[in-house]
């Protein structure tokens, strides 16, 4: 069960460019001491479309016993002490600020919308995602005893009505050998220098925002001329420790993080929201270490092709890769968790393997190919293998287990979370208006 308290600061996004509706705020049900008001169900309202928006007694009334057992989730977890850590809190907020800056163009955009600055945005909606996190650890620990069994599964899957069984699109699933070539410390030293180089011209008088643009590696700023807002937690540690050691206008020495070498020139600070332009350049290999890597991946290849080893074998020995290396060089979908891929998932991750693998069949390899890994934002050499290739079909117990488990798992959980809010609707203080008391809600809330 998803919790929708509020819509957060995303709700206000959908209709950042409509007429706000002028909405006669009152208080329309109580759960203990939480209040819901008619704005808070207006305002998820408002995110719904026409078609699903028919009946407006009718939705309504679903969205306000949605917010009620929210509100009971987060009554019990006020009654049982459960703590939400301030950088818990501090963290969604920063993911969700994110989010918001993508979707309405910035925060300078994000701020003249609230009229208000980040830090005041923040100060108002963190009780609010406090209330959501303290509401989903409370499902959580309700839920957590859920186990199922196979026997569970099958029967979940007999009982789905036939309409009902989603249809798969085709997925295939590869692995890879790779092999990254060796950077070596004379590599990192002349990035190091060529970086110094930079700062020494920046600090005689040549723009730093044109250095960006020519010599910086990093996509997200480089175009911009380097430059980025932040705050205290969204970049990683050696990064935020150089910027919050600076003065404003000053530029940072050359330092390192896990994505290369910088060096920042802070713009403004304010509390923990910062601006800044900064350079990245990445170490590069020299011809030597890409020619042993490539040496290497032809020995591998080779003795793939003879049966000299096999495929585990084969990564074991010659994969640097750490993020497959140790899983038979499987590339799982970090979108699904599973070792299935749709076309549509990979080519989102990565053209490449899906124009490699497209003529394979099962068991087939390709030739050592060069490649960059967005993931480790570095060239590597690989082989790719295709280890099946699904067609599209109903989901069913053979093929789709992840899948059908999955559903098995939250349908259960599902039940558990609708049995403790029949147990706990006697025991809790609730309040309904009168507007809503002919509502058809699903709980018998109106008894209490």
């Amino acid at each position: 069960m998803k919790l929708t308290f509020l819509l957060l600061l995303i709700s206000t996004i959908t209709f950042a460019q409509q007429q706000k509706p002028i909405v006669l705020d009152k208080i329309v049900a109580q759960i203990g001491e939480n209040i819901i008001l008619q704005s808070d169900i207006e305002s998820q309202k408002s995110q719904m479309t026409d078609s699903i928006r028919l009946n407006s007694f009718s939705t309504n009334c679903e969205l306000l016993e949605n917010l009620m057992k929210q509100n009971l989730f987060l009554n019990q977890a006020e009654l049982d002490s459960i703590k939400i850590t301030d950088a818990h809190v501090d963290g969604e907020m920063e993911n969700r600020i994110r989010v918001i800056e993508q979707q309405i163009g910035g925060r300078q955009k994000m701020e003249e919308f609230y009229n208000k600055t980040v830090t005041q945005i923040k100060n108002e909606f963190r009780p609010l995602i406090k209330n959501r996190l303290l509401t989903e650890e409370m499902q959580r620990q309700i839920t957590s005893t859920a186990t199922i069994t196979p026997k569970e599964i099958e029967l979940f899957y007999k009982n789905l009505p036939p309409d009902s069984i989603p249809f798969i699109n085709a997925k295939i699933s590869i692995q890879q050998i790779v092999i990254f070539p060796k950077i070596t410390q004379d590599d990192r030293q002349i990035t190091i220098n060529k970086l110094k180089d930079i700062r020494e011209d920046i600090l005689k008088g040549k723009s730093f925002e044109t250095q960006a643009r020519i010599h910086s590696q990093d996509p997200g700023s480089a175009a911009q001329g380097g430059q980025m807002t932040a705050s205290r937690g969204m970049m990683v540690p050696p990064f935020e420790a150089s910027v919050f050691g600076l003065k404003e206008g000053e530029i940072s020495n050359v330092f390192e993080t896990d994505y290369g070498y910088h060096i920042v020139q802070l713009i403004e600070r304010k509390g923990d929201d910062y601006t800044c332009r900064h350079i990245l350049l990445i170490p590069e290999f020299n011809r030597q270490s890409l020619s042993d890597a490539s040496t290497k991946m032809e020995e591998c290849y080779s003795k793939l092709k003879q049966n000299q080893i096999t495929w585990e074998q084969a990564v074991l020995m010659y994969s640097n890769d750490n993020n497959t290396k140790h899983n038979k060089g499987i590339i799982t979908n970090p979108m699904t968790g599973e070792q299935g891929w749709s076309m549509e998932d990979l080519n989102q991750i990565d053209q490449q393997i899906f124009l490699l693998t497209n003529a394979l069949n099962a068991g087939d390899l390709t030739k050592p190919s060069l490649y960059f890994d967005f993931n480790e934002k570095k060239q590597g050499i690989r082989i790719v293998r295709l280890m099946d290739r699904v067609g599209p079909h109903k989901a069913n117990l053979e093929q789709d287990y992840t899948l059908i488990q999955r559903a098995t798992e939250s349908d259960k959980k599902e039940k558990i979370l609708s049995n403790w809010i029949k147990s706990k609707i006697g025991n809790a203080y609730i309040r309904i208006d009168n507007e809503y008391e002919n509502c058809n809600f699903k709980y018998s809330w109106k008894n209490n």
